[in-house]
């Protein structure tokens, strides 16, 4: 009993990993590419 909760905490944190790691990415593109796209519409 103690593997299956053991297993399932480590399913439950590569998940939540996983989350992070796509949010984190998120806003490493997101961000730039929106205050540049801020900026050229400063010129429009």
């Amino acid at each position: 009993m103690l593997k299956f909760i053991d297993d399932l905490a480590g399913a439950v944190f590569d998940v939540f990993m996983l989350f992070c790691y796509f949010f984190a990415g998120v806003i490493i593109v997101g961000v730039p590419i929106f205050l540049l796209a801020k900026f050229f519409l400063l010129f429009h």
